[in-house]
C-alpha cells in the first residue's frame, strides 16, 4: 500500500520514466482504441475494475471478467461475469478485443485465445499485452509468463495473423524498475538508506536502453494481431 501510495505522489513525467510498462500499456491502449471505427463493438476480456472503459468512449465497451482476481477490486463496473475460457457470446459478434495483464491469471491460456479469436468478427483485431519479467500477483490465480515466442505460437494457432510483438523495454529498465521494487522490503530507519541507496541508479538506468538491441531482458510484451 505505501508503495502504491509513492507511486500516486509521482508527478506525471516522473512515473512515465520509472513506471515505463504502465505507460507503455497506457499509450497502447489508446493507439488501439483511436484507430478502432465509431460504435464498434470492444470486448475488454479480463476488465478487472474496467480500468480502460474511458479510452473507448466512440466505441460500444463490453467487459467481462471472473472476478476473482484482486480481492480488493470493485467488480460491480462489469458488464458480464465469465470465464474465459467460455465466453458467453456468439461467433464473430466483436470487432475488437483487448486482453491487457489478464493471461498470465488463466489456466488455459491456448483456450483463451481460441474463445477470443471465436467471437471476433473476420478482420477482427486484438491488442494482447502481457508479461515475461513479473512477480507473482493475485494470489493464487498466478500462472505463466511469456516470451515473444510463446505469443506468436498462442494467436498463430488461434488463428490470427498478422501478428505483431514488442518488447516493453529492455535490460535497463528492467533492472531500473526492480530497483524500486526493492524498496517495499525496508522498514523504520533502513528507508532512507535504502532510498539513497537504489533510487539514483533506478532513475540514470533507463538512459541505457539504447545499448540493448535485442531485450531479451524485457518486463513485458505488446502484442497485436488480426483475426482471419
Amino acid at each position: 500500500m505505501r508503495y502504491a501510495a509513492v507511486q500516486s505522489k509521482m508527478p506525471r513525467w516522473l512515473r512515465r520514466h520509472v513506471l515505463h510498462f504502465e505507460a507503455a500499456i497506457e499509450d497502447a491502449v489508446v493507439k488501439f482504441a483511436a484507430t478502432l471505427p465509431e460504435a464498434a463493438l470492444v470486448l475488454d476480456a479480463g476488465a478487472g475494475e474496467g480500468a480502460y472503459k474511458a479510452y473507448f468512449k466512440k466505441q460500444r465497451y463490453c467487459g467481462i471478467d471472473l472476478a476473482i482476481g484482486d480481492h480488493t477490486w470493485n467488480y460491480s463496473g462489469l458488464d458480464a461475469l465469465g470465464d474465459l475460457t467460455s465466453l458467453p457470446f456468439s461467433n464473430a459478434c466483436f470487432d475488437a478485443c483487448i486482453n491487457i495483464v489478464t493471461l498470465e491469471h488463466v489456466r488455459e491460456p491456448g483456450a483463451v485465445l481460441a474463445e477470443l479469436s471465436r467471437i471476433l468478427k473476420p478482420g477482427g483485431r486484438v491488442l494482447m499485452i502481457v508479461p515475461q519479467e513479473w512477480e507473482v500477483h493475485q494470489m493464487p490465480h498466478d500462472y505463466y509468463r511469456y516470451t515473444r515466442y510463446g505469443m506468436r505460437y498462442l494467436m498463430d494457432k488461434a488463428g490470427l495473423h498478422a501478428i505483431h510483438v514488442y518488447p516493453v523495454g529492455g535490460y535497463f529498465r528492467l533492472i531500473s524498475r526492480r530497483l524500486l521494487n526493492g524498496l517495499q522490503f525496508f522498514r523504520g530507519f533502513w528507508v532512507l538508506p535504502a532510498a539513497l541507496l537504489l533510487t539514483p541508479p533506478a532513475l540514470v538506468l533507463p538512459f541505457f536502453e539504447f545499448l540493448d538491441h535485442d531485450r531479451n531482458f524485457t518486463l513485458g510484451y505488446i502484442c497485436t494481431a488480426v483475426k482471419k
